[in-house]
């Protein structure tokens, strides 16, 4: 009953602020973290101190997978080369930069100022794509951040790993290279085999139920023997993610596949929220660690105040040279233009990750309380400074969410797209029977004129009205 009771009240604490920040129009990890800080204070809560792996092997692995298979490859495959920038290069950038300020500024090897440095270097990918949807982002930015965010908790994970070697006097920079390679291109092999053991399963259940049970155990499919082989179980999770969630329409039926994705959004939901919870409770852990230790709370603050300023100025730095550099030498395609970048560069929040990796630190380490006290400003701060203001740095760069009569005309395109297949199919099917294939050619017939209407509608109509439209052209013909 003493462990029933403290979950209950995380979960419903979770759950009613989150829908309470919906409605007031505040970002829900921002007041989770608040809500949480204050709680930690209170003589009637316990001392919360979340063990790592709890994190990385309990939150990471389905927040992942629910991000994954809802990722379009046709995506990856368009802005890939803005995400191996961010997800790999930027990441490693930051670590070394914060790492450079660290070991001038603190009293500790280069080792454990390059291990601070991984830690923070990743950006939360809850808390970026949260605030990025709430306040209404073009859509192909919030897919390079969402897809930033599935690989660079792998890059920080190595990087820290490999730091905390050079702590234990056993680095060698053949082996971290080694260690990088096998991470990733492991986590890769292990993802594909996942994905076909999963696959074959799932192709021979038929029944909704079995099939979302079967989903909710995937992500520690592909985690657990990824991170058995020292591989990396965050890509292993992502590249069987992103493959179910391309091959779904293959090998599920359709109402497996709305039940998975309705358990799937709970699932996320609860975790992604409750995170943010569990980061304010141990504000009060941290903070009395760090009065006791040799530094002090106050010297402590100052080199945190350091280290946030340092990834705060990094990441805009890096995405806009890059995305200057891009338009410049052409050598990029499809470069983010300055304003995104701009913007991109502002949504760096960290989060859950960033607190987890601190606490992978050995005990052993210097000064290892003032390490994981400035993890835990680096995320709070992010979350306050940038998760208020980006929306204003959005309007001040003059990007927009998508219009929603470009909505409407794709999704008419879409319709007539199916009608025209299945119209194929059919003449093709029953080309001695053409007296069946009248009804659907009369009913394409008029979902054929509803698209011209609403192309027509996506230059001139309001939205209200283009919406008003799809649906009534969506119900006739379904109706017909």
């Amino acid at each position: 009953m003493h462990i029933a009771l403290p979950i209950f009240l995380l979960v419903a604490t979770t759950i009613s602020v989150s829908v309470l920040a919906r409605r007031v129009g505040l970002s829900a990890p921002l007041l989770l973290v608040a809500i949480g800080a204050v709680a930690s204070y209170l003589p009637q809560v316990p001392e919360v101190h979340v063990d790592s792996e709890v994190i990385l092997l309990g939150f990471l692995p389905p927040l992942l997978y629910a991000t994954a298979i809802r990722t379009s490859i046709i995506d990856l495959k368009r802005d890939v080369f803005q995400i191996v920038q961010l997800s790999i290069l930027l990441v490693l950038v930051t670590a070394f930069a914060v790492g450079l300020v660290s070991w001038w500024l603190m009293p500790v090897g280069f080792a454990a100022a390059m291990a601070l440095g991984g830690v923070v270097a990743p950006p939360d990918a809850v808390a970026a794509t949260a605030v990025a949807r709430r306040i209404g982002l073009p859509r192909r930015l919030v897919a390079v951040l969402e897809g930033e965010s599935l690989f660079n908790d792998a890059t920080a994970l190595v990087t820290v790993g490999t730091a905390v070697s050079a702590l234990t006097g056993s680095f060698s920079a053949s082996r971290a290279g080694l260690a990088f390679v096998i991470a990733a291109l492991g986590g890769i092999v292990i993802g594909v085999i996942a994905f076909y053991v999963v696959e074959f399963v799932q192709k021979h259940i038929r029944d909704a139920v079995t099939s979302v049970a079967i989903s909710i155990i995937t992500p520690w499919v592909a985690y657990l023997p990824a991170e058995a082989i020292k591989a990396s179980g965050v890509i292993a999770v992502v590249v069987t993610g992103v493959l179910l969630g391309f091959k779904a329409p293959y090998y599920n039926t359709a109402q497996a596949r709305v039940a998975s994705r309705m358990n799937w959004n709970s699932i996320q939901f609860l975790l992604e929220n409750m995170v943010f919870l569990l980061i304010g409770l141990q504000v009060s852990m941290i903070i009395d660690q760090v009065q006791t230790s040799d530094l002090g709370l106050q010297r402590t603050s100052l080199y945190a105040v350091a280290v946030l300023v340092t990834v705060m100025l990094v990441r805009p730095m890096f995405i806009i040279a890059a995305a200057w550099l891009g338009k410049v030498s052409r050598w990029d395609s499809r470069p983010l233009s300055l304003r995104e970048g701009a913007v991109a560069g502002w949504a760096g929040m960290r989060g859950v990750v960033t607190l987890a990796a601190a606490f992978l630190l050995p005990p052993e380490t210097p000064h290892r309380e003032s390490l994981v006290f400035i993890a835990l400003v680096v995320t709070i701060g992010t979350l306050v400074i940038q998760g208020f203001t980006l929306g204003r740095v959005a309007n001040l760069m003059k990007l927009r969410a998508p219009d929603p009569r470009e909505d409407a005309l794709a999704r008419a395109q879409v319709m007539q797209a199916s009608v025209d297949a299945g119209e194929a199919a059919m003449r093709k099917a029953l080309a001695d029977d053409p007296e069946l294939a009248d009804t659907p050619r009369q009913s394409s017939s008029r979902c054929r004129s509803r698209t011209c209407a609403a192309r027509t509608c996506s230059g001139n109509c309001s939205a209200t009205t283009t919406r008003w439209a799809r649906r009534s052209s969506t119900a006739s013909c379904v109706r017909r």
